[in-house]
Parts: structure tokens; C-alpha cells; sequence
């Protein structure tokens, strides 16, 4: 990289010339990759943030070098951001692997000096959002996304962390910076404009009746509220269907034998239903794309996704429960079955704000802005319609299986196809 920021950069950003240097320079990695037969190392630069290298030596073995730069990469040098945040990424990737092991990826080394991640090679996955953008299924990998979030949501809290460790997690994990940008861009700008939202001229007027939803309005602010209070456990803090790798068993397509949640250095200690919110609200992107082009039972199925995600969330979350508790004397079944309870009609609050970013606000999705204008035009309209009406419902009947069926009726009737 030879910008004026990478230039003027107060540590040595990585190069694809430099990489191998790096390598040599890390005891950790001496075993994990030849430094001296480095065959391949590509700058993949899909990210709003990082730099992100992939490597491959003449072996065949592979690992991902991640370097935090000092800005916004979505947005250059003008937005100054501390590197610090790979610190966080780094603890939560080794805290979430103990507790989830086969759900994210390895963390193979960490230079605090170099802000520098080495993270297992996943190259053998593909990028969820990608996969289904095209059209294919991976059945399990909802389910798997589940069992993670529930895992982090026990394990990290008081109900499965010992105090002493959570309150030494919980200072740890304090990360003001990110957590500032998820406060503005999920919860505030779509509603009072910085200057950074943009949508298509056809949908302006849906953008202006978003911001002048008073009870939209008012929802979000309850939702920011929350965010910013509730300190339930370590959350991902950025979980979407583009922080998911998967691998299907046999194939492009089908059954999963991984899925990992990648990604997470926006973690903090927030509300667990911001992580199940945020799965949810991009699985009904997914299905606006999927309805865009005509095909309604791969709307449904994305749809789906919602309910899979929530029963394997709950079913893993009981399992956890009857054995994993720190202090059962007080944390009864009914603190159980409350938790849930808030946590499913949370959801919905999170989904909304998750679905009006990523329409009217920064870094959008490609699951609605490679689609056609004509087509782009009904599938936002179906998006927004759908986070002001799950606003509206959310304390009613709270399952996900009534979300999915709000959702798949406001896209319907918005598609422009």
C-alpha cells in the first residue's frame, strides 16, 4: 500500500512485499506456514476497515494476516479511527473460540505492536452473503449462528462467567470507538442525516417517511438505550451474513460442515438480542433479493432462517442452563424464561435497525444494491416497510415465525419487478 495515509501511518502497515518479513518475525507462526516458500499472498480489501491479507506457501497451507489501519478504510484518512480495536478483535476470537470452538475461527497469533491478527485460513468457506446472493443454500449454517450466539450469550455472562473474570472481561472489552460508530450509523443517522445516508431517487420518499415515523423514531431510541446500557455478555457486536464463512459438505451447496462467525471487533459487553437482531434483519435482506427476482420460495426459505437461528439459539441456551449456571441459587427456571422472552421481542427491535442502516445509511449490502435500479427500488421499499412494522408488533406475538410472515408479505407487496 503506498497512500499518503499508509506513508504517514504511526506503525509499518503490511505490503504484500513485507508479509513474508512479517512471518519471519512471529515464533508463533514458524510452524503454521514457510515464510521462505510463500507462493501466494493476496490483499483481498473487501473490508470497510482493515487490511486483510491471505497467504498460501508451496505446501499448501494457508493462514489470513488482518492489520487494523488508523482510519475508516470505507471512508479514507478524513475518518480517523484507534487501531486498538484489533486488540478487542484478538480477545474475543480466543474468549469465543473456548466457548465455541468450532464456530469461529482460530486465532494463531496477535502483534499488539503491529496491530497485526494472524486468523486461520478459511478459504475453503465462502462469505454467506456472497453465497446466497447467488443463489445457494447452506442449510445448517443458521442453526450454527444460533449455538454461537447462545454459547457467548452463557458463557460470558453472569450466568456461566465467574465474577471475578467477567468484571476483568467486561473492563477489557470496553471498545468506545466502534461502539460509537454502531450508535450513530444502526440507530441514528437513518433518522437524523449526517450527510452519509444515500438512497435511490425512487426511494427517497420511503427514506423521508422513515425519519418522520415518530413511532419508529421512538422505538430506535429505546433500541439505542439498550445498546448502550445493557451489558449482558461479550456480543459480536457486527454479526451479519457477510461476517459468516460456510462449507458445505458436498459441493457449491447444501448441508454445512462449517459455518464461522468472523470478524467480531466490534465486540462488547451489550445486549445479547443485538447479535440475533442483527441475523435477523439481514436474512429478510436476503429475501428482499430473493423476491426482487422472482423467486418466492427462496424468499421463504431466507425467511426461514429466522426461526432456525432462534430454535437453535433457545434449545442451546436451555442446554447450557440445567448444568452451566455459576449461581443456581437465585438464577431459578423463571429468570430463564423471562431472558428468552425479552431476548425474542429484542430481536425484532435490533432486526429493524439493522434493516434501515444498511438501506438508507453507510456500507450498504450487495444483496439489494447489485440488484437492478427497477428491481433495488421495491426491495428497499420492502425493507423499510417491514422494520416499521416489526417496530409496531414487536410485543405482540414476538415469535420469529410471525416476523418471517410480516416480512415476506411487506415484500411482496413492495417488489418492482
Amino acid at each position: 500500500m503506498t497512500t499518503d495515509a499508509a506513508l504517514d501511518a504511526p506503525y509499518e502497515l503490511l505490503t504484500p512485499d513485507t508479509a513474508a518479513a512479517f512471518l519471519r518475525s512471529r515464533p508463533a507462526l514458524a510452524g503454521r506456514i514457510d515464510a521462505d516458500d510463500l507462493r501466494s499472498v493476496r490483499e483481498i480489501g473487501d473490508g470497510n476497515l482493515n487490511l486483510v491479507f491471505i497467504l498460501a506457501d508451496g505446501a499448501g497451507r494457508g493462514l489470513v494476516l488482518k492489520q487494523a489501519l488508523p482510519y475508516v478504510r470505507l471512508v479514507g484518512p478524513s475518518w480517523p479511527l484507534g487501531p486498538d480495536r484489533a486488540r478487542h478483535e484478538a480477545e474475543a476470537l480466543s474468549l469465543h473460540g473456548r466457548l465455541a470452538p468450532d464456530l469461529v475461527p482460530a486465532l494463531l497469533d496477535y502483534d499488539p505492536d503491529r496491530y497485526v491478527l494472524a486468523i486461520e485460513d478459511l478459504s475453503d468457506h465462502s462469505v454467506w452473503r456472497t453465497a446466497l446472493n447467488d443463489g445457494l443454500r447452506h442449510d445448517g449454517a443458521a442453526e450454527a449462528m444460533g449455538r454461537y450466539v447462545a454459547a457467548v450469550a452463557f458463557g460470558t455472562s453472569v450466568l456461566g462467567m465467574d465474577a471475578a473474570e467477567r468484571a476483568r472481561t467486561l473492563a477489557s472489552s470496553v471498545n468506545p470507538e466502534l461502539c460509537l460508530i454502531t450508535e450513530d450509523l444502526v440507530f441514528t443517522e437513518p433518522y437524523v442525516d449526517a450527510g452519509r445516508n444515500s438512497v435511490l431517487a425512487a426511494n427517497e420518499p420511503d427514506a423521508a417517511e422513515l425519519a418522520a415515523d415518530r413511532t419508529m423514531v421512538e422505538a430506535m431510541g429505546r433500541a439505542k438505550w439498550t445498546f448502550m446500557t445493557r451489558a449482558e455478555a461479550l456480543v459480536h457486536g457486527d454479526l451479519h451474513t457477510g461476517s459468516v464463512m460456510v462449507r458445505a459438505t458436498d459441493g457449491a451447496q447444501g448441508p454445512v460442515d462449517s459455518a464461522k462467525a468472523f470478524d467480531p471487533e466490534f465486540a462488547f459487553y451489550g445486549p445479547v438480542a443485538f447479535d440475533l437482531g442483527a441475523l435477523w434483519g439481514n436474512y429478510v435482506i436476503a429475501a428482499a433479493r430473493a423476491t426482487a427476482l422472482g423467486d418466492d420460495d427462496r424468499a421463504a426459505w431466507a425467511l426461514g432462517l429466522c426461526t432456525r437461528t432462534w430454535d437453535a439459539f433457545e434449545a442451546e441456551f436451555r442446554r447450557v442452563w440445567t448444568d452451566g449456571r455459576v449461581d443456581p441459587r437465585m438464577f431459578g427456571d423463571d429468570l430463564r424464561e423471562h431472558l428468552l422472552a425479552t431476548w425474542r421481542s429484542e430481536a425484532w427491535l435490533f432486526g429493524a435497525a439493522k434493516m434501515t442502516r444498511r438501506i438508507v445509511g453507510l456500507a450498504k449490502t450487495t444483496d439489494i444494491e447489485s440488484l437492478p435500479p427497477e428491481l433495488r427500488e421495491g426491495a428497499a421499499r420492502g425493507v423499510l416497510r417491514t422494520a416499521r412494522r416489526w417496530v409496531r408488533e414487536h410485543e405482540g406475538d414476538s415469535t420469529p415465525r410471525r416476523a418471517e410472515e410480516v416480512a415476506g408479505q411487506l415484500l411482496g407487496e413492495s417488489a418492482t419487478r
